[in-house]
């Protein structure tokens, strides 16, 4: 099965911004919706808070005009973005007196952001997980069944 090319690009930046350290879910540049977004900060304008799933004015304006960055809409995009604050151990929408992980840039929490949105995104694009790993060992057992039968 072919990657769509919105997911092979949604999925190269975020892999580009784990490894590079510039990936930090409380900036709206440097969330995961801020880097599939090429670093800019315009999807922000579609909520009227980091992490809600409530499309604003704007937001649904955008939406019905059937209008897209990156190739998401600002639905998508606020979903993706819900999906990976909440899998770092926030509580949405941000806010001071929220849940926040105790480092929120470590590597470990960064990490269960990331699978949880890559996993998202292939769903969105009804492919396969890419990061799933359990698909290789079935494989591996199974060839070690045939082998020993």
């Amino acid at each position: 099965m072919d990657t769509p090319k919105r997911l092979e690009n949604a999925l190269s930046k975020l892999y580009k911004a784990f490894n590079g350290d510039t990936l930090n879910p409380e900036c709206c540049v440097q969330c995961a919706v801020g880097n599939i977004c090429d670093n800019k900060d315009n999807w922000k304008h579609f909520s009227d808070f980091h992490g809600s799933l409530q499309l604003n004015y704007v937001g649904l304006v955008h939406q019905r005009l059937g209008r897209t960055i990156q190739g998401y809409t600002p639905q998508q995009l606020l979903e993706i973005e819900a999906v990976f604050l909440k899998s770092c151990g926030f509580s949405i929408p941000l806010n001071r007196n929220g849940k926040k992980p105790v480092n929120p840039t470590s590597k470990e929490t960064l990490f269960k952001g990331l699978c949880a949105v890559v996993a998202y995104l292939c769903a969105l694009d009804g492919v396969d997980n890419v990061m799933d790993y359990t698909r290789m060992f079935e494989t591996g057992i199974e060839r070690l069944q045939l082998e020993y039968n």
